[in-house]
C-alpha cells in the first residue's frame, strides 16, 4: 500500500489533527467522533506503511514520516479544494492572497493599521487572516493552513517549536513589558511602578493555566486573581473601571481606554517581548514580503 491508497478525508483528518494538535480537538472542529478521528489515522498510517503520529499526554506530535506526509496531504487537500472553487465558479486564492495568523494583541492595533497601509499601497495583495495562540499558529504554518503567522515570544526567546525543518522567524519588533493600572489607584501616582509594590495586588489576567497573560512575572506569591479574560480590551477595561490590574505589552498604550495608566516596572529582570513572523522556510513569496514591510512600517511609526 502507500500514500495513494489513503482517502481524502483521511488526509483532511490527518492535517486537522497535525493544526490542533489533538485528537480531541480536530474531532471538534471537523464534527467527528474522537474514535471516527482515530479510525481515519489508522487507516492512513496503514497506507503510508508507517507510525505518523506519537501520542503524548499533551497530544500529539508528528514523527519523521508524519511530517513528509503532513507535506503530501497539505498539497493534496488544496488541490482538491481548489479544484471544487474552480467548479463552482468561485474565485481561486491565487499566489497574491496571503493568509496570516496573528495573537491576540496584534487584532487591537497592528493588524488593522498593517493591512491598511498594505492595501494603499499594493491593492491587489489579498490578506485572509485569522487569530490565534502562539502554539496553534505555529502548527496551523506546519499544517499549510497558513502562509505566515505572527506569534509573540517571551524570555528566553527559544525557537517556536523543536520541529525540522526549523522555521524562519523574523523578530519585527521587541519591546517592555509593562503593567496597566486604574487612573485613580495609589500605583498611578509616578511614572514607573516598583516590582515590590506589585506584591498583595489584585489582578485581572488569562484564564486557566494563563495566568502569565495578565500576571506580571516572578512574583513570589501566588497572585490573586479577581477576573479572568481572553480578550485585552475586556481587560483594560475592567482596569478602567477599578477592578485590578494587568501586564500589558507596549504596544497596547495606544488603545487603552481613559481610565488607565501603563506604566513601566523598576526592579527586577527587564520582562521583554518579541513579536515574530514565522514561515516555513524556502523562498518568501513576494506578497508575504510586502506584508512584512507593512507590519514592520507600522512598528516603525509608533516608535
Amino acid at each position: 500500500m502507500g500514500l495513494g491508497d489513503a482517502s481524502l478525508v483521511a488526509l483532511r483528518v490527518f492535517r486537522e489533527v497535525a493544526e490542533r494538535g489533538t485528537l480531541t480537538g480536530a474531532a471538534a472542529a471537523l464534527g467527528y467522533t474522537q474514535s471516527a478521528v482515530s479510525r481515519q489515522i489508522a487507516a492512513l498510517e496503514r497506507a503510508a506503511g508507517a507510525v505518523l503520529l506519537e501520542r503524548r499526554h499533551d497530544g500529539v506530535r508528528l514523527t519523521p514520516a508524519g511530517r513528509l506526509v503532513l507535506r503530501r496531504a497539505a498539497a493534496a487537500v488544496d488541490q482538491v479544494d481548489a479544484g471544487a472553487r474552480e467548479l463552482a465558479g468561485l474565485p481561486d486564492e491565487d499566489e497574491s492572497t496571503v493568509r496570516l495568523g496573528w495573537f491576540a494583541t496584534a487584532g487591537a492595533w497592528l493588524l488593522p493599521r498593517a493591512l491598511t497601509a498594505l492595501a494603499r499601497t499594493h491593492p491587489s495583495i489579498t490578506v485572509v487572516t485569522r487569530e490565534g495562540s502562539t502554539p496553534a499558529l505555529v502548527r496551523a504554518v506546519r499544517a499549510g493552513t497558513l502562509d505566515v503567522a505572527l506569534i509573540s515570544s517571551a524570555p528566553p526567546f527559544r525557537a517556536p517549536d523543536d520541529e525540522i525543518p526549523a522555521l524562519e522567524v523574523d523578530t519585527l519588533v521587541e519591546r517592555t513589558l509593562r503593567v496597566a493600572v486604574p487612573a485613580v489607584h495609589p500605583l498611578a501616582r509616578n511614572d514607573f511602578i516598583d516590582v515590590e509594590d506589585l506584591r498583595g495586588q489584585r489582578w485581572i489576567s488569562g484564564p486557566g493555566d494563563q495566568w502569565v497573560m495578565g500576571v506580571w512575572p516572578g512574583l513570589d506569591e501566588r497572585p490573586d486573581v479577581a477576573h479572568t479574560a481572553r480578550d485585552w480590551l475586556a481587560k483594560l477595561h475592567l482596569v478602567a473601571a477599578g477592578f485590578g490590574i494587568t501586564t500589558v505589552p507596549t504596544s497596547l498604550i495606544a488603545v487603552a481606554p481613559a481610565g488607565v495608566r501603563v506604566l513601566p516596572v523598576r526592579g527586577g529582570p527587564a520582562e521583554r517581548r518579541r513579536v515574530l513572523l514565522a514561515r516555513l522556510p524556502g523562498p518568501v513569496p513576494e506578497p508575504v514580503a510586502r506584508l512584512a514591510a507593512a507590519l514592520r512600517t507600522v512598528f516603525v511609526e509608533t516608535e
